[in-house]
This record gives C-alpha cells, sequence and structure tokens, in this order.
C-alpha cells in the first residue's frame, strides 16, 4: 500500500486532508455529529454568523473543543478588505488563533471572491503575522500572488460556493498544484464525494466544504462519504494513474495464445 505523509499547514501536521465547515445544520448537536464522521480535524467558522465570541450565549466552542480540532475562523459575509481584515482581527482578539481564511466576496451574485481585495487583505494580514489561507478564483496567476504575498495555503474554488457543481476546470488546478510551493486546498462547488475524490487525484492537498455535507438530506452519511471519497482519491493520486490512450490496450498477453 503505497504511504501517505501528514497534512502539513502552516507548520502543523494532520491526518485528515478534509476541511469542513460549520454552517447550514440545523443545530450545533448536528454540526459536532458532522464533523465527527467526517474525520476532519480542521474546522472553519464563519465569525460574523456564528457565535464563538460571546460566552454568554450558546456557542459553537461549546460544542467543538479547539483542543481537539483547529478552529480556522473565516471572513464569510465580508465585502470589503477592511471588513475582512477587522473580523481577523477579532477572532484573534477572543483567542480563536492566528490561523485564517480570508474570503472577500466581489459579487453578491456568483459570491465570487474580489481578487484585488482579496490580496490588499492578505498583504495587512501577513504583515500583523497571521497565517492566511485565502479564498480565491481558479486562476494560476493569483495564486502565485498570493504565494508571493506570504499565503500559507491557497484555495481556487472548484464552482461557485454552494453551487454542488463539482470541478469546472481541472486544467487550471492543475497548472496551480504543478507551481505550488504552498498547499492547495480545493475550496466551494463540491457536491459528492467523487468530486472530493477528484481534486484529490488532480494532486490537491486537501478540499473544504460545507454544503455539500450540511445540505445532503443525510448530512452524517454525506460526511462519512466525504472522508472516505478524499482517502480515495488521495490513495489513487500517490498510486500514479495509467496513462490515457485513444485505442484499446489488451490486459491480457498475446504470446502464447492457444490455437
Amino acid at each position: 500500500m503505497t504511504q501517505d505523509s501528514l497534512f502539513e499547514l502552516a507548520g502543523k501536521a494532520f491526518k485528515s486532508r478534509l476541511i469542513v465547515g460549520t454552517g447550514k445544520y440545523k443545530d450545533f448537536a448536528e454540526t459536532r455529529s458532522a464533523v465527527e464522521e467526517s474525520g476532519a480535524e480542521i474546522v472553519t467558522v464563519a465569525v460574523r454568523r456564528v457565535n464563538i465570541t460571546d460566552r454568554g450565549k450558546e456557542n459553537l466552542l461549546d460544542y467543538l473543543d479547539p483542543r481537539r480540532y483547529q478552529i480556522l475562523p473565516n471572513t464569510a459575509g465580508c465585502y470589503t478588505a477592511e471588513e475582512a481584515i477587522r473580523t481577523c482581527r477579532l477572532a484573534r482578539e477572543v483567542g480563536v488563533g492566528d490561523m485564517v481564511k480570508l474570503e472577500v466576496i466581489g459579487d453578491e451574485k456568483t459570491l465570487f471572491p474580489d481578487v484585488a481585495a482579496t490580496i490588499e487583505a492578505a498583504k495587512v494580514l501577513v504583515k500583523e503575522g497571521f497565517k492566511v489561507l485565502p479564498y480565491i478564483t481558479d486562476d494560476p496567476v493569483t495564486c502565485l500572488k498570493l504565494q508571493e504575498v506570504g499565503c500559507v495555503a491557497v484555495m481556487p474554488l472548484a464552482a461557485p460556493i454552494g453551487s454542488g457543481l463539482g470541478i469546472r476546470n481541472p486544467y487550471n488546478l492543475a497548472i496551480i498544484v504543478e507551481q505550488a510551493r504552498v498547499p492547495v486546498i480545493v475550496d466551494a462547488g463540491v457536491g459528492t464525494a467523487s468530486d472530493a475524490a477528484e481534486a484529490m487525484e488532480l494532486g490537491c492537498d486537501g478540499v473544504l466544504m460545507n454544503t455539500a455535507i450540511a445540505g445532503a438530506k443525510d448530512p452524517l452519511a454525506m460526511a462519512r462519504a466525504m472522508k472516505l471519497g478524499i482517502e480515495a482519491g488521495r490513495i489513487a493520486y500517490l498510486s500514479g494513474r495509467i496513462e490515457k490512450k485513444l485505442y484499446a490496450t489488451a490486459s491480457s498477453p498475446i504470446t502464447g495464445i492457444v490455437r
């Protein structure tokens, strides 16, 4: 069996290459159960939408122990670099940590990222000591620029957030992986386990998802399926798939045929 290495991110090592979000579940208890089924060790939390700051109210961190999980605060819902920077600072002030998912939305309908604002915010946050994981388009040039800024990973989208369309441009993702000096984590658009497996087969280091699990008819079963999809895709990538050919190649040798 091909042996895999641990998933290294910002100086930390993880066994799971699946990162899961915490939105859209019916309650915090279901969130916790889905995270457990997924096997994920990194959990992203929208600071502006989910309570992790007010200990006087029901708090997500009462259900997800920060000693067990790497909590990854994200800036979902931010439409300017200034909003995103302020949200990251708030997360650090309440003790969540300095590893953050940077998300600056440029269009309300498609939820595509604002590339210029994302780069602007990343520059400021990196200078302030944050370990930045930016949600970005599947553009190889932009991903290179974010590496040069000092981001600890790049997170190109597979398709629009919550669309479930799967990977729309595997060729761009392959280029991003080829030129990457930091982990490449597919973020947004995954719909089912085969999408997650495809991302891993392309050589991506991880996959982040939320809606694909939380929006499934059976979120706990889908969380388990995603775990297995990630593992299968990673093993397939490490195994080295056969070359694609136009014509058939016989599985059995042509010598020694009985006539």
